[in-house]
């Protein structure tokens, strides 16, 4: 099992835009997702993106039965994503709370659209296709910003609403 840091908000990888995997079934891509499963489990995340441990490649995985961070958030199903591309498929957008693990110890209510197609490839190389929605595909947009170079306090609108997790829940704000 190899945990690695979470890179935080403000190092320079987090803001730059993750290189496309080129080789499929590869022991090195096996291993970056292993880490990624390892450290996403440890640091109890509902996601992880592969320049988060400093790694500049379109790698995601998330996925929880359980998440104690998001306790009453539904189950997502346990997803390796690499190269993805994210389609709306509604206009319809709802603002939700994310927290992450680069930006430790705090949540912000971000918008995001609330029904998405998601399509890359698995470790294998083999195409992947899903529709998600709800929390589901908050969570899929929540990481593929990673791969672009976007932390969701970039997506904030209100910062009203934006803050240390403990100050938000005495204030009665945290739902």
């Amino acid at each position: 099992m190899a945990i690695h840091p979470v890179l935080r908000m403000g190092h320079p990888l987090l803001s730059q835009r993750a290189e496309e995997v080129r080789l499929f079934n590869t022991a090195e891509l096996d291993g970056l997702i292993r880490d990624m499963l390892d450290t996403m489990h440890v640091e109890n995340g509902a996601g992880l993106a592969a320049p988060q441990i400093g790694v500049s490649q379109r790698v995601v995985v998330f996925g929880f039965d359980q998440n104690p961070r998001y306790q009453d958030a539904p189950p997502v199903p346990r997803t390796v994503l690499i190269n993805p591309v994210i389609e709306p498929l509604t206009e319809t957008i709802e603002e939700g709370w994310e927290g992450c693990l680069s930006v430790p110890g705090m949540r912000g209510v971000v918008p995001r659209c609330s029904r998405v197609e998601y399509r890359g490839f698995d470790p294998s190389g083999e195409r992947i296709s899903v529709t998600a929605e709800g929390f589901h595909a908050r969570v899929v947009q929540h990481e593929c910003d990673h791969l672009d170079g976007i932390l969701y306090p970039q997506r904030i609108r209100d910062f009203s609403r934006f803050g240390f997790i403990e100050e938000l829940a005495e204030a009665g704000l945290l739902i």
